[in-house]
């Protein structure tokens, strides 16, 4: 006997949008017609739903363990006979819309035009920029607007008229066939690019593209208190596309190491060498921080390894807010003592 519920991934209490849900994402993954995907699984989590989603079969369900659909133990019979797919949309034939459960099994989606394609570049930035934040100007090659048509992709002065291989809808539909029957699907019309008109005279340069490969100057403000791996997102800079926005720059960010300073959250770390007699009595030093010199008082019994800190001297973040600098101190142990020193000791 099968467990709907298991085969599903619900429980016995699932409401029939948890079952519906369930379904869809399975029904997704195990499609038969997409790469990787599952025939026998995908009959197996639709001969559950045919049962969990209709409240009658499912209650025989629940109190027999099973459902007889016409003295048979199978609810689908032959082919998949007991799955009323038109419940879907109310569609003849099992037509229907295939991007509301299959996604991108089909091509196209729902005739729009594909948004223009998301790059990623990488920059490596000195560790005191990452702290307190800069600006780069990067030249990047990339799929850009024809700047001659200006991204219409008509020759100056002809303008757009109706594309005639979808009427200017944009889209167009397709048929297919499939284990279970013919389904119908909405793809973006591959003549207009989703636009649903088409220039009349096509520009010189792009050949009514309206898109080309070209050079353009990035300008990428970095945040202070970026971290290292970090990834700065500049929506519409990516690759530009006919009749569609256009993708996302990705920035991913390298930050080198310095030889001084390490970051710990919003606070910065340090060393500080101090000689053996300054930690017994005291002193003041002057410290090279990343934004100039500090003076730091070391107090008198400071011990090896002790940690100093100078608040709001670390890395910037929230509304003027900033973590703290700590210093920790080294004392210089002495290899060799004088005769007077050692005596001075003992």
């Amino acid at each position: 006997m099968k467990d709907y519920y298991s085969i599903l991934g619900v429980t016995k209490s699932a409401s029939e949008d948890e079952i519906k849900k369930a379904f869809r994402t399975l029904a997704h993954k195990y499609h038969p017609d997409k790469k990787g995907g599952d025939e026998a699984k995908f009959k197996e989590v639709s001969e559950a739903y045919a049962v969990l989603s209709d409240k009658q079969k499912r209650a025989q369900y629940d109190q027999f363990g099973q459902y007889q659909a016409g003295g048979g133990g199978n609810p689908f019979g032959q082919g998949f006979g007991g799955f009323d797919f038109s419940g879907f949309q109310g569609g003849q034939g099992f037509e229907f819309d295939l991007g509301d459960i299959f996604g991108d099994v089909f091509s196209g989606g729902q005739g729009r035009a594909r948004r223009g394609r998301d790059i990623s570049i990488d920059i490596e930035l000195p560790f005191k920029d990452a702290v307190f934040g800069a600006e780069r100007r990067i030249l990047i090659t990339k799929l850009g607007s024809c700047e001659t048509c200006e991204g219409t992709g008509a020759k100056k002065g002809s303008g757009m008229t109706q594309c005639g291989a979808c009427a200017g809808k944009g889209s167009m539909k397709e048929a297919r066939s499939t284990f279970f029957g013919t389904f119908t699907s909405t793809r973006t019309c591959p003549t207009c690019k989703g636009k649903g008109e088409v220039p009349k005279e096509q520009c010189n340069v792009c050949r009514g593209e309206a898109v080309l490969k070209r050079q353009e100057e990035i300008h990428v403000v970095i945040p202070a208190g970026i971290e290292n791996g970090e990834m700065i997102r500049m929506p519409g800079r990516g690759e530009a596309s006919l009749g569609a926005p256009a993708g996302d720059l990705y920035v991913k960010v390298h930050v080198k190491a310095d030889k001084l300073f390490t970051r710990e959250g919003n606070n910065l770390m340090t060393a500080l060498s101090v000689k053996l007699s300054e930690a017994l009595l005291g002193a003041e030093h002057t410290l090279n921080t990343l934004e100039g010199s500090e003076k730091i008082d070391i107090p008198a019994g400071v011990t090896h390894g002790e940690l100093i800190r100078l608040r709001g001297k670390g890395v910037p973040y929230g509304r003027g807010s900033r973590g703290d600098l700590k210093v920790r101190v080294d004392i210089e142990f002495p290899k060799k003592l004088s005769r007077a020193a050692k005596a001075a000791i003992e």
